[in-house]
């Protein structure tokens, strides 16, 4: 589905954000990214959305390519008042994008009207974002995404603009439309815990500039709880190893190690190694089968519409 050979990206000369970093995500994945605040997630995202040209690599998506923005990609970013145009319903937020799809004004609204109802927003469409809370605005985006049917979904730290209890329940949302939509996700999280929850698998980078540090398959149960499935030991073993991680430690049995000109040297957290209770990490190798959607691409037309 998604394939990136050899990503190297510079701003202003020797800036170096990516090193020649390797990334290849299957379809119907979920893929957790996580890594050290500045190690270049974000810009990963942006190159992957053909918002930034990489100074060097290959992107390719769909056996296509990546040379400007792909239409077959959403983002869902993080600062959602940015993402949703005031002006316009709820409703004409979800269905602006389909626009480009060339679909009558019935197919939007409909396609609009089930997207809202996957997300628990039925009776919502004809009120304007600024009316609604941050969570369902943030609700609005994920609907977008669903009825523009993607085939990959970009994350760009959803649910950090959130309350505690909020970025749960828009956990659990992504988990669901995942498995609904069958739709391959890159999220990128500073949340260790999340990453672990939500993905099949959780990609480590190391510091800027970034190359794959580790690759972990996550080995829980496909139905997740949010207190159930963060109790189990797998769990807690696996958040306190991408913990130590992040912090440059050692990778752990059956995970992918960083390969490569600059990769972290193993070093050893005693912080997280107390976290994890100094117990050995003798699993972190099976994969999830959770399945999620994703974000709402908007549209180039900003204007009014009557979808």
């Amino acid at each position: 589905m998604l394939e990136i050979t050899g990503l190297t990206h510079s701003y202003s000369g020797d800036h170096g954000v990516l090193d020649g970093l390797d990334l290849t995500v299957a379809d119907g994945e979920l893929l957790s990214i996580v890594g050290p605040s500045g190690c270049g997630k974000s810009t990963l995202l942006r190159c992957i959305a053909g918002l930034v040209q990489p100074t060097s690599g290959k992107l390719v998506l769909n056996d296509k390519p990546i040379n400007g923005v792909p239409d077959d990609l959403a983002v869902v970013f993080q600062d959602y008042s940015r993402s949703l145009f005031p002006w316009l319903t709820v409703r004409d937020n979800v269905a602006l994008p389909l626009r480009r799809r060339g679909k009558s004004r019935a197919e939007r609204r409909a396609a609009a009207q089930e997207a809202l109802e996957s997300v628990g927003l039925e009776d919502a469409g004809k009120k304007y974002p600024w009316q609604l809370s941050g969570g369902m605005q943030q609700r609005v985006s994920i609907a977008r995404a669903l009825a523009y049917r993607p085939s990959l979904l970009l994350m760009d730290e959803p649910f950090g603009s959130v309350d505690a209890q909020t970025r749960e329940d828009l956990e659990d949302l992504v988990l669901k439309v995942h498995r609904d939509a069958k739709m391959t996700i890159l999220l990128v999280t500073h949340d260790i815990d999340e990453s672990v929850y939500i993905g099949d698998r959780v990609v480590v980078l190391n510091r800027s500039p970034a190359r794959v540090h580790a690759d972990l398959p996550v080995d829980l149960p496909l139905d997740r709880d949010q207190i159930e499935t963060r109790a189990l030991p797998d769990f807690i073993h696996l958040r306190a190893e991408v913990g130590r991680l992040v912090r440059g430690g050692a990778t752990i049995p059956g995970a992918a190690p960083a390969t490569g000109k600059g990769a972290d040297k193993e070093t050893d957290d005693p912080v997280t190694k107390a976290e994890a209770g100094d117990e050995p990490v003798a699993k972190a190798a099976v994969k999830s089968k959770g399945e999620e959607t994703s974000v709402g691409a908007a549209g180039k037309d900003g204007s009014k519409t009557d979808s």
